[in-house]
């Protein structure tokens, strides 16, 4: 799956296209900017001539305020708020596209002023414009989150160039070079770090806001915050390729994938609004047929109310909205869904098949037991030490990180037996480190106590003696048990694991966290056809929860694949659908929420539009709504739903 590749200085506050774009007319000319009394000076403007006007209607004090002073005092007011929509929908008619809210708006109004309606024509579009600046506003706001990304992207770096740190544009720095960050500054591209220690925050890359104690050799992303003492780096990946940049990237892409409902609600408007145009007409003439005191003024009067409360702005603006909070909501959570469709999706998924290593494991191999049965513990672990650094299997790692007291052993004369560990001289001993069937070749007698035991175990033996055994496995991860009970919670009815780890160990950690079914010794095809067996059940639907390369055809499989630990995973990044940047399980419970609350929000607004909308109609066509409850169904119908979509971005889940 390729994608979009986005250039990062040309994203941000610098220019939003609408939501809605040219495929239904709208158009928010910067409104990422700040906004300044400029941008409101047109509608306070018209505000002012128009509550003028109606009072010396109202009063009836000036008698001047008649003909043609009355006409172009309000038509004074019009401009200003009237013009940019006039001129929008020329330019849609330009395009082919003749049915669009602007053209509605256009109509409505100037028909209002034919028929004499003037402090009308000026109310409903000054109220479209307020509309407008109140949705420039809650973009602005559901835009926070990606804003706040870009703010992390730091605009240069110090790098080691001829004998000295120079600042430079990180986009020159090439991979090995090597980058100082001072305290309080950001890191601009990933690295490995150079120092022995050093403590950052995260906060940008993973939405946690705990710092994170990171130590020589390990890997740090770029937007994270340098705490304590100046540290040195030295870069992995160039700046197009860096973590925040592919964050950035998956966010503004996510934005152009539309859920079903919207481009339902896309379609319906293309074929709403030119039969609604057509119904005016229609209320305008037919009555003349069938009414015996038909008064065309009055008929007309009711189908430029027909045109605006008919407009479908509450719609277009509204859900796409609610959608963008949505994502921007789960983004300021860790949790970057690459669409509103998936958001959506989240909302329908019954069934979770997860990965066990590194998704709720830590995928480190730490050791769980020590049993020795000839030596003092801290004497056991010299004679396995000493010949496990001969070897470079994680499991020889894990048991290398134990500290004992006292002076270090030597191996020597070791060497390796295929399939079963290693054998060689410490300390004047014969020493055989390895596994069961290492220990039977050499006649020793292994305690019956080890049967059962379903970790890896590393065997120990000294002069042909059995000395003890180390058991080592993985660590669960601390919310694993927590992120279990959360889905459950959360009314997912299935949960699963499928690993590659032999079903033993599978078995134990399922039993462990309370899954429902597992199954272990698992090649990726494996994993793949018990997914595809699972959705061709009736009213299934599958998320399925993986870390990496391995899972990657499942990822693309299931109706919704999650990556953990995307951001070490350039291939999770590609295949998921959704990504938790905090590589914790207990975000999947908090994505469902999300797309649960941000599903209620868009319906609840569809309901609220459609509703007043329907009522307000039948009374404008029967003669009892007027110009002002048209403004109502049109413009307050939308800054509710606008309100309301807003929400979004103030919801916690816990």
């Amino acid at each position: 799956m390729k994608k979009k590749k986005v250039n990062l200085r040309d994203i941000g506050p610098k220019k939003h296209q609408g939501e809605h774009g040219r495929e239904d007319g709208h158009n928010h000319n910067n409104p990422g900017k700040t906004s300044n009394f400029r941008t409101y000076l047109p509608a306070i403007f018209s505000l002012v001539l128009l509550i003028s006007g109606i009072a010396v209607d109202y009063f009836d004090t000036f008698p001047f305020f008649k003909g043609w002073i009355r006409i172009i005092w309000y038509s004074v007011a019009y401009i200003p708020v009237g013009f940019p929509v006039i001129r929008e929908g020329w330019n849609s008619i330009r395009r082919g596209d003749f049915f669009t809210e602007f053209f509605l708006m256009s109509l409505a109004t100037l028909g209002a002023f034919a028929i004499g309606e003037y402090p009308e024509g000026v109310a409903v579009m000054l109220f479209y414009a307020v509309g407008e600046l109140f949705q420039n506003a809650a973009v602005n706001r559901a835009r926070g989150n990606i804003r706040a990304l870009l703010d992390e992207r730091p605009d240069h770096t110090l790098v080691f160039r001829n004998g000295n740190f120079i600042s430079v544009d990180p986009e020159t720095v090439e991979i090995g070079e090597r980058m100082q960050v001072r305290v309080g500054e950001k890191i601009a591209l990933d690295g490995k770090l150079l120092s022995e220690k050093a403590s950052l925050n995260t906060a940008a890359i993973t939405g946690e806001s705990k710092p994170d104690t990171i130590n020589k050799g390990d890997e740090v992303f770029a937007g994270s915050i340098n705490l304590d003492g100046v540290v040195e780096i030295e870069t992995i990946k160039e700046f197009k390729d860096s973590s925040i940049a592919r964050i950035l990237d998956m966010v503004q892409n996510a934005t152009a994938r539309k859920s079903k409902t919207e481009l339902f609600i896309r379609k319906f408007a293309r074929i709403y609004t030119p039969i609604v145009v057509f119904l005016a007409i229609g209320l305008t003439f037919f009555p003349y047929f069938f009414v015996d005191d038909y008064v065309f003024r009055d008929w007309l009067y009711r189908a430029l109310i027909f045109l605006v409360i008919s407009c479908p702005c509450a719609l277009v603006i509204s859900i796409p909205l609610g959608y963008f909070g949505g994502l921007g909501a789960a983004s300021r959570n860790g949790i970057l869904f690459k669409g509103a469709s998936f958001l959506d999706a989240m909302t329908k998924v019954n069934t979770v098949v997860m990965d066990k290593t590194g998704t709720v494991t830590k995928g480190v191999f730490k050791i769980k037991e020590i049993k020795s049965m000839v030596f003092e513990e801290a004497e056991f672990m010299k004679y396995l030490m000493a010949m496990e650094e001969q070897s470079t299997h994680p499991i020889a790692k894990a048991i290398l990180e134990y500290k004992a007291v006292g002076s270090d052993y030597e191996a020597t004369e070791v060497t390796e037996v295929a399939g079963k560990g290693l054998e060689g001289t410490v300390n004047g001993k014969s020493v055989l480190v390895g596994n069961k069937a290492l220990m039977t070749a050499n006649s020793i007698v292994v305690p019956s106590e080890t049967e059962g035991i379903v970790e890896s175990i590393v065997m120990v033996a000294t002069d042909r003696k059995f000395a003890g055994y180390v058991t080592i496995a993985d660590e669960l991860k601390e919310d694993a048990q927590r992120a279990i009970e959360q889905i459950r919670d959360a009314g997912i009815s299935h949960i699963i694991m499928l690993s590659g780890d032999k079903d033993s160990i599978t078995q134990q950690v399922s039993q462990e966290l309370s899954i429902d079914w597992a199954k272990g010794g698992l090649l990726p095809e494996d994993k793949l056809n018990e997914v595809e067996i699972l959705k061709k059940q009736p009213d299934t639907t599958v998320a399925f929860l993986g870390d990496g390369i391995n899972d990657a055809p499942v990822l693309a499989a299931s109706d919704v694949g999650i990556a953990m630990g995307g951001l070490g995973s350039d291939v999770a990044i590609e295949t998921a659908d959704v990504i938790i940047q905090t590589d914790q399980p207990s975000k999947i419970a908090r994505a469902v929420k999300i797309g649960r609350s941000t599903r209620n929000i868009v319906w609840q607004n569809i309901g609220l539009a459609f509703g007043v909308k329907i009522i307000v109609l039948i009374l404008g066509a029967g003669g009892l709504a007027t110009m002002w409850e048209a403004v109502f169904a049109d413009v307050g119908v939308a800054l509710l739903a606008i309100f309301n979509a807003v929400r979004l971005q103030r919801m916690t889940w816990d």
